[in-house]
């Protein structure tokens, strides 16, 4: 049943940036940009653990997700070392999804030879 509500709640998530995309003239980047936001406030506010808890992947995979984890890290960080956490949180928390999106994106253009448009 987790694996049902992680593909409806993403699924829906993803719907609703698509109608958005659609129906207004925001461009993808800004769009992205209110996602991560929206994952930052969401975790600021206390919503964002109960909404993973129900969600699980689907809360995690789209970028609240990604938005959440800048937030905690920020967060973890400023407890730990104060104003410099504000700088280090982030870069520290998602260095990892950051470097495996980039070393994955890269291995993919080689194995798919894209073209330019």
């Amino acid at each position: 049943m987790n694996y049902v509500i992680a593909f409806l709640v993403g699924g829906l998530i993803c719907a609703i940036v698509q109608i958005v995309l659609e129906k207004t003239k925001l461009m993808p980047g800004r769009v992205m940009v209110l996602l991560v936001c929206t994952g930052v406030v969401l975790s600021a506010v206390g919503l964002y653990r109960p909404f993973e808890k129900f969600a699980g992947a689907g809360a995690r995979v789209p970028l609240l997700g990604f938005g959440h984890v800048l937030f905690d890290g920020v967060r973890k960080a400023v407890d730990k070392e104060g104003f410099l956490g504000l700088f280090k949180g982030g870069f520290e928390a998602a260095a990892v999804g950051t470097s495996a999106a980039l070393i994955l994106g890269y291995v993919a253009s080689i194995i798919t030879k894209p073209k330019e448009k």
